[in-house]
């Protein structure tokens, strides 16, 4: 495998319209940031597998048909009996930024055991991606803990995107420490930038970047910042990534997924130690215009962009 990733896999209830009878419908989208990352990564032509829990009911089944329509492995997938799949209810607001609701409490993929996690997939795998949502509960900690555990031992590159959301943890303070725990970790960061300013207190992405860095030494790190664009740090170096725009985006779900799928795509071509600033640059172009191209589509997993759809964008500028 070149990329095996572990965490949550939930169903996006996305706004759909408004009935006959004046009730607003909602489209059920499937979701969670690493299969997301991980639908990505498909789309340029990698080998992936995906490691968590669902619940043992219509909606754990269908979020696994749809990881299976991706050509994500799902050996690594697991069913709970008694605790259902995770929902989460996206209300989008102007410029498609979002608000969660969320169905989690608890909910299947906070189940997963230290036991129940497939070894030899993160052993024979390239990269090892995992987020701190599955790092809220006990049970699910341990066994993330463990998988990277294994991929460090196995000299697999780790790669960690925070992918805060607030309503999940029970206090802040444990989401701080959980993802501290990642930086601790990770060979490969990407951030956003609030996350940076929730772990550091700045509002300056270059300082807080590089004060991560100082204390975790992490040697590649992308800062995304919405309708910026992005930042990558590498070697000493800051690099800068034009954001790209279109008048047809509808939400913004899945955009940083979409930008960390293209930057480990980068990664398993080139090798971490392989970059030149033109690289980098070329990366960050590339990760920008397919999380711009995702903003245009509800939904995520299901609809990440080819190749040819990315290349276009970039030459054209538009959709």
């Amino acid at each position: 495998m070149d990329v095996v990733a572990l965490g949550e896999l939930l169903i996006d209830f996305t706004f759909s319209g408004t009935s006959g009878q004046g009730n607003r419908m909602y489209e059920a989208n499937p979701g969670g940031a690493p299969c997301n990352v991980l639908s990505m990564l498909q789309k340029l032509g990698h080998s992936t597998a995906f490691i968590g829990k669902v619940g043992k009911d219509s909606f754990g089944r269908l979020l696994e048909n749809a990881v299976k329509e991706q050509g994500i492995n799902t050996d690594g997938l697991v069913y709970d009996g008694t605790v259902p799949t995770t929902l989460a209810f996206v209300y989008t607001g102007s410029g498609g930024e979002r608000d969660f609701s969320f169905y989690r409490n608890p909910g299947a993929d906070m189940m997963l055991k230290q036991e129940e996690i497939d070894e030899e997939l993160i052993k024979q795998a390239k990269i090892f991606h995992f987020g701190s949502l599955s790092m809220t509960s006990g049970s699910a900690c341990r066994a993330t803990e463990y998988a990277v555990g294994t991929a460090k031992k196995n000299n697999v590159l780790v790669s960690f995107d925070p992918n805060l959301r607030p309503p999940l943890w029970d206090n802040l303070d444990k989401a701080k420490e959980k993802m501290k725990y990642g930086f601790s970790q990770c060979d490969i960061l990407k951030i956003s930038d609030n996350e940076i300013e929730f772990i550091t207190g700045m509002d300056d992405i270059d300082k807080g970047v590089i004060e991560i860095i100082k204390q975790y030494h992490i040697p590649f790190v992308c800062a995304t910042m919405g309708r910026d664009g992005s930042k990558v740090f590498y070697n000493g170096s800051v690099i800068n990534g034009k954001p790209f725009h279109s008048d047809r985006t509808v939400e913004t779900t899945g955009a940083g997924d979409t930008f960390c799928g293209c930057m480990l795509h980068f990664i398993l071509q080139y090798g971490i130690d392989g970059f030149t600033p033109v690289i980098l640059k070329d990366m960050l172009s590339y990760a920008n215009a397919a999380a711009c191209l995702v903003t245009t589509r509800k939904g995520a997993l299901r609809v990440m962009p080819s190749i040819s759809e990315i290349e276009n964008f970039m030459k054209c500028g538009h959709i």
